[in-house]
């Protein structure tokens, strides 16, 4: 298990095409601002940034 790596979530895993509408998958930060996205985990939201959590 020492050998497995996490895979990096990609920017483009963060947003939806619907059309020609851009939208947003994951919440903003409240502290940071928009453009820092909080990590969905199933019983809370993190942010990586800053360790502000929510649970949900």
């Amino acid at each position: 298990m020492a050998d497995e790596k996490k895979k990096a979530t990609s920017k483009s895993a963060c947003y939806e095409v619907k059309g020609d509408q851009l939208s947003r998958k994951n919440k903003h930060c409240p502290k940071c601002g928009p453009g820092i996205f909080m990590a969905a985990h199933k019983d809370r939201a993190t942010c990586g940034k800053c360790g502000y959590m929510e649970k949900q």
